[in-house]
């Protein structure tokens, strides 16, 4: 989850950059948007590395209280997954006690807070101000370089046509690579086999019966 370990491309440039961009944030606020498995909670990490922050997420917010954010270790906070079961009143006491704290919010969320439905006209004018770095499903690039990575996290050599037909075949997520690479590896493990594309076939298929 280190900065090195980020993969760069088209798709992700924009946040990488408004990341390493920090701390100069209009209004020291920042928010994430991008599908589930494209490396937001991976960029978080980079970030929370360099600026010490917490991180919390909606259930902490409605399980600490005011009082108990006050006594957060860091003046600067990280919000996994924004606006799932968002309490508007909480989120927006957050952004005050940042602010007095001076320190800085990153957000993540699926969607850009113009798409959250929101009923609190203060959070809705806060969310309007803060720019919102979009990451977008992974592209080709991305996608076979994730792969790659991960074949090599597991010190497996892989040949080219492999990382082909995963790409084509896979859904285009991190998360799907993920698991996917960690059932091929425990599959070829258990069958003594070479990671090659006969294998892939045959995991393909079972998932399709």
């Amino acid at each position: 989850m280190g900065r090195d370990d980020f993969l760069v491309t088209d798709s992700n440039a924009e946040a990488v950059a408004w990341i390493d961009r920090w701390p100069d944030w209009p209004g020291h606020c920042l928010l994430l948007a991008g599908p589930s498995g494209s490396g937001k909670t991976h960029l978080a990490a980079v970030w929370q590395a360099v600026s010490g922050a917490e991180l919390i997420t909606n259930k902490d917010l409605k399980k600490f209280g005011i009082e108990e954010l006050t006594r957060l270790s860091s003046s600067s906070v990280i919000l996994e997954e924004a606006e799932e079961e968002l309490d508007e009143k909480a989120l927006f006491h957050l952004f005050n006690l940042v602010r007095e704290k001076r320190g800085s919010l990153l957000l993540t969320a699926r969607t850009a807070p113009s798409r959250w439905n929101l009923s609190l006209p203060d959070l809705a004018s806060r969310l309007g101000t803060v720019p919102v770095a979009e990451i977008a499903t992974p592209d080709d690039a991305l996608f076979a370089a994730l792969i790659v990575k991960l074949f090599s996290d597991r010190q497996l050599a892989v040949t080219p046509d492999v990382i082909q037909y995963m790409t084509r075949r896979l859904e285009r997520s991190f998360a799907a690579a993920r698991d996917f690479v960690a059932r091929l590896d425990a599959e070829a493990l258990a069958k003594k086999r070479k990671v090659t594309v006969p294998l892939l076939r045959d995991i393909f298929q079972k998932e399709q019966e």
